[in-house]
């Protein structure tokens, strides 16, 4: 059974920092995508940012590029998610989530294809 296990999320103020991990397990493939999608309250969810595993290949939507950084250590099957600059409207659940891959599409819209696995979920709260 494959778990995601998301942590790092919690409150900071405008301007500030997090790092979000992301831990799986029970996911056997070796060639594999992670992305973090976010749902702000009142919001639909959106795809921010994916990682090929194999080659290292990072995508990022317009809003967070520049800002947040993923990275993924498989030794540990880890993915990271470094935000940096955050604002309010980074305000939301971060969600992890294992595919086959992934683009993003005009800039803005985060694709996935392939079995997709999530996350439960981390609250990252940031105050004005």
């Amino acid at each position: 059974e494959v778990q995601l296990v998301e942590s790092g999320g919690g409150s900071v103020q405008a301007g500030g920092s997090l790092r979000l991990s992301c831990t799986d397990s029970g996911f056997s493939s070796k060639n594999y995508a992670i992305g973090w999608f976010r749902q702000a309250p009142g919001k639909e969810r959106e795809g921010i940012s994916c990682i090929s595993t194999s080659d290292g290949r990072t995508h990022y939507v317009d809003s967070v590029k520049g800002r947040f950084t993923i990275s993924s250590d498989n030794a540990k099957k880890t993915a990271y998610l470094q935000m940096n600059s955050l604002n309010s409207e980074d305000t939301a659940v971060y969600y992890c989530v294992v595919f086959q891959g992934c683009m993003v599409v005009g800039g803005s819209r985060l694709v996935h294809y392939g079995m997709d696995y999530w996350g439960k979920g981390t609250l990252v709260t940031v105050s004005s």
